[in-house]
């Protein structure tokens, strides 16, 4: 007989089973009560306990009574003896069984009252397993069960000394990682082309930025990553000033699969006893295929790491985890940062989901990854092959052979123009697109029926703008930055604003988070000063088909300054 531990969530969460003959009798009971649930969700009508009487009532609770007595028994079965099952996965299967009588959160009481224009499409199993905080499936911020159980084997796979499950995506993780390690006035050593969360973890922490430039490639108009060269520099010109970082943040790998020397960059911080925090977003996976992906953070001396687990590893999307290794963190700041950052409510189908991933990867670590690689190698040769389209190429950096860069300019179109033919005409949907390049991701659900549908589709390109010339090379107002920063994020995050004309915005001093970069990379930081160089990219970018994220005029007409 096969007991599917992920009945629960169809399509969301992995499908482990485990066969047995033992359980036979519990599980029908299961089956049973779960199928009881459906009819209830559905509508199907019960008898009042008060309409049959007391007696009617006392004999209903006994059979409830004793209903869960059974499943009670099974709850604590699957935790001990079904130990292929994830425990998170399984105690949630276990409680979402039981027929009790809710009077808690969430409102929809496991799913009986659901709002049926989204059960229509996902039907009622994730409500029935969609629980809040309560004893019988453990608790996030104080974990003694099956979360503590699942974390602690999500350390393990992952190599970490620690490892804590995150709803609130890796930027929750970002932020509390900063706000752990830096106090009001400390100095952080960060890439200047991080995620937006990292100055939001400088506003939360008071931290002072010491940026990092990172080297650029003008061809693809994409940013590169950090030598540890710039490192040492930036240490060096602290030390100058009489002043020593409290942390190096570092983004590695980059939304282009570009991978900076943690390893060597990690032996400068730990020479002056400075923790590395390393988002590393986009590389949950590199620890499972060593001799073809990059090696992961933790693997090169990071002390922290960040990582999206849904973007490559099957979570749910949001969820996330953070790593600790080393002693120079104090874990339990950690505790306490996740704490005030993190949802007091957090979604267990969400927890359940990192607890899944995990344990699919963990069946076949070294090997889980094979298919994709060579996917990805494929369609790297036949795009290579495409008169007019380039793959990016880095022999400075390591990359990750996941990440498709395709260059586009030879065309003489743009990123954007590209991705919304590729979108319209092959439904080929991308993960990122820009002035010069559009990225594919390959990951564990790609087929060779995809990778042929992209190939087709820039084939398309190639034969329909061969020729077209090739597009001027513009520079980046990254790449030349001489930041000048008047005031740091947090001062300037409460500073006085107000909104001025976007022409007249040159030489004023930012008040917002202007974005224009991939999902979160700011071109404009608050406190800076903003540079005619800067404006005049951006509206390149806009008229290119750009969208900038964090400003309060999505037109860009206007512009916040402080004032």
């Amino acid at each position: 007989m096969v007991f599917s531990c992920l009945n629960l969530v169809p399509c969301f969460l992995v499908k482990i089973s485990v066969f047995t003959n033992k359980f036979e009798k519990n599980i029908f009971l299961t089956f049973k009560l779960s199928n009881e649930l459906r009819l209830r969700c559905k509508g199907t009508s019960r008898a009042s306990p008060y309409q049959e009487g007391n007696n009617r009532m006392l004999r209903n609770k006994e059979d409830i009574l004793d209903n869960k007595k059974h499943l009670n028994d099974n709850m604590q079965i699957s935790d001990s003896q079904d130990s292929e099952i994830p425990p998170l996965v399984s105690r949630l299967k276990a409680v979402a069984a039981q027929n009790d009588a809710y009077f808690q959160f969430p409102g929809h009481n496991k799913g009986q009252a659901v709002p049926s224009s989204l059960s229509s499409v996902i039907g009622v199993q994730p409500f029935i397993h969609d629980f809040t905080t309560f004893p019988a499936v453990d608790n996030l911020f104080a974990p003694k069960g099956p979360i503590l159980d699942a974390q602690k084997q999500a350390a393990k796979l992952f190599g970490a000394e620690e490892t804590w499950f995150l709803v609130g995506g890796s930027t929750c993780g970002t932020q509390a990682s900063i706000l752990a390690t830096c106090s009001p006035g400390d100095t952080l050593i960060i890439q200047r082309n991080s995620h937006k969360s990292a100055f939001a973890g400088m506003v939360f922490s008071g931290a002072i930025p010491k940026y990092i430039i990172p080297e650029y490639d003008f061809d693809w108009d994409i940013a590169c990553g950090i030598t540890p060269s710039q490192v040492e520099k930036a240490m060096k010109e602290l030390d100058s000033e009489g002043r020593k970082a409290s942390a190096v943040f570092i983004t590695s790998p980059t939304y282009n699969g570009i991978c900076s020397n943690l390893k060597e960059i990690a032996v400068l911080c730990h020479s002056q006893n400075i923790p590395l925090i390393v988002d590393e977003a986009h590389g949950a996976h590199l620890r499972f295929h060593k001799s073809l992906l990059p090696l992961s953070a933790l693997h090169q001396g990071a002390d922290i790491s960040i990582q999206s687990t849904h973007k490559v590893l099957g979570s749910l999307t949001q969820s996330s985890m953070l790593h600790l290794s080393g002693k120079i963190v104090d874990r339990e700041r950690i505790c306490n940062c996740l704490q005030t950052l993190q949802s007091t409510s957090p979604s267990y189908l969400l927890l359940a989901s990192l607890d899944a991933a995990r344990a699919r990867i963990g069946e076949h670590p070294d090997t889980i990854f094979n298919k994709p690689v060579e996917l990805a190698m494929e369609a790297k040769a036949l795009v290579e092959t495409i008169p007019g389209i380039t793959v990016f190429n880095s022999s400075k950096y390591g990359t990750d052979p996941l990440r498709l860069t395709v260059g586009v300019w030879k065309l003489g179109i743009s990123g954007f123009e590209a991705n919304g033919i590729l979108e319209k005409k092959y439904g080929v949907i991308s993960q990122l697109h820009g002035t010069r390049s559009i990225c594919f991701i390959v990951n564990l659900g790609t087929s060779r029926d995809d990778i042929m549908r992209l190939v087709s589709g820039l084939k398309h390109l190639s034969e329909t703008y061969a020729s077209i010339r090739v597009n001027d090379i513009h520079t980046h107002p990254l790449s030349e930055m001489n930041t000048s920063m008047i005031l740091s994020p947090r001062d300037a995050f409460f500073a006085s604003k107000k909104k001025v004309r976007f022409e007249e915005s040159v030489g004023k001093v930012c008040g917002e988070l202007v974005c224009p970069f991939p999902a979160g990379i700011p071109l404009l930081v608050p406190g800076e000063v903003i540079t005619e160089e800067a404006l005049s990219y951006l509206m390149e970018r806009k008229n290119k088909g750009a969208l900038a994220i964090g400003v309060a005029d999505s037109t860009l007409s206007s512009m916040v300054v402080c004032t």
